[in-house]
């Protein structure tokens, strides 16, 4: 059955006033950096840094890496030589996110199954020397994975007052061949959060989560502790006294149950003697058994009160000047690809973008399926093939 008339243009109404208010948000919204590589000739809008000798510069490329559903839309920035740096940046119109939301997000695909190597991204101040860009350049947050070995994390570093300040806690990360979504979310209100394919993985606030200010609490100076304080755990017991005889008690013996062979010669094989051996009754230096101690009063909590240094700052969260955003990463193994990067002040923005880009991943997965499929096909008619052969 239909709903009546007035109903249908009721909701009719209603769902164009969602669409309407959708629009409005992302017109309301503002991009300071966007970049999917569908633009052609990128090679313009990134610069390379020559700051190091070329051999040591790797290669980039556009590639939608091994398994896509379509190629010409899910290019993105591959680094493509093993053992290399990979030092290059773009520039946007220079903001602050003071008194803003600020949102950093891109996506990352390690197309070779990556190992040991960088994944992160930099945002950097005005004043970046694109041509001389290197890890010693001044940045104001880092963001992104990084991988070697059994190190896994998403690094969230800020730096403030000249200093780097790396989060207290390690991030979890990804590392499969899969494309994720990496979106770092500033508030103003001193809070961030970490989301990896749109999902939470960290939230926290910049006084708690990094060593920036000066900590709220010392241990006071003015209290030590007690000098009668037990804090022994255990004690040697005072009742258990050493055996009459243990110190004579020795490690090694002559074997008892050594007899001279029959045919020893003590002319021709010298005197015979009998073989030491380990001495059963021996159970090392004594030592006497371990008690509670009754005399423990606990370990000692030394007590602490507020910290006449601590400042508090309501602006942790904000970043004077942000020009550039930089990939500057080490990769032993390459293969990385970079893409759909978005720099906005609209949270809801990133969020439907990352959900269009994750919408990939299931088509990456099942491109993955089919290869595998027909490589272990072609292997197993190779294999008739060459029984075939050997039959005739």
């Amino acid at each position: 059955r239909s709903l009546p008339r007035h109903l249908t243009k009721k909701t009719h109404v209603m769902q164009l006033a969602v669409v309407f208010l959708g629009l409005l948000a992302y017109a309301s919204a503002t991009v300071y950096f966007r970049e999917d590589f569908s633009e052609p000739n990128f090679e313009s809008r990134w610069v390379v840094s020559t700051k190091r000798p070329a051999h040591e510069r790797g290669q980039v490329g556009l590639s939608a890496g091994k398994y896509f559903t379509d190629e010409a839309t899910e290019k993105g920035l591959k680094t493509l030589e093993d053992a290399r740096f990979y030092t290059l940046s773009t520039a946007f119109e220079e903001f602050s996110n003071k008194e803003k939301t600020l949102v950093l997000q891109y996506s990352l695909k390690q197309d070779q199954g990556i190992d040991c190597g960088g994944g992160y991204v930099k945002l950097h101040p005005a004043g970046l020397d694109q041509e001389k860009y290197d890890g010693d350049s001044e940045y104001s947050i880092m963001f992104g994975p990084d991988i070697c070995g059994g190190s896994k994390r998403t690094h969230l570093i800020v730096t403030k007052n000249g200093k780097n300040h790396l989060i207290k806690e390690d991030i979890p990360t990804e590392s499969d061949i899969y494309t994720h979504v990496y979106t770092l979310i500033i508030n103003p209100d001193n809070t961030f959060k970490v989301l990896i394919d749109n999902k939470e993985v960290r939230t926290g606030s910049f006084e708690d989560s990094f060593d920036i200010l000066e900590p709220k609490l010392i241990n006071d100076p003015a209290v030590s502790k007690p000098a009668d304080w037990v804090d022994v755990t255990h004690i040697d017991d005072p009742e258990d006294i050493k055996p009459e005889g243990y110190d004579e008690i020795k490690p090694e013996i002559v074997d008892p149950e050594a007899a001279k062979p029959a045919d020893w010669d003590d002319e021709l094989d010298g005197e015979w003697e009998a073989p030491i051996i380990p001495n059963p009754a021996y159970k090392g230096p004594w030592r006497p058994r371990r008690i509670a101690n009754p005399e423990y009063k606990g370990e000692w909590v030394h007590p602490q009160i507020a910290n006449p240094a601590f400042v508090p700052d309501a602006t942790l969260y904000s970043f004077e000047s942000l020009k550039f955003v930089g990939i500057e990463i080490w990769q032993v193994k390459s293969g990385s690809i970079y893409g759909n990067f978005l720099i906005t002040d609209d949270v809801a923005v990133a969020s439907a973008e990352a959900d269009k880009v994750l919408a990939r991943v299931a088509g990456e997965k099942a491109a993955e399926k089919a290869a595998q499929e027909a490589e272990a096909a072609a292997a197993a008619e190779e294999e008739v093939e060459v029984e075939e052969k050997e039959d005739l």
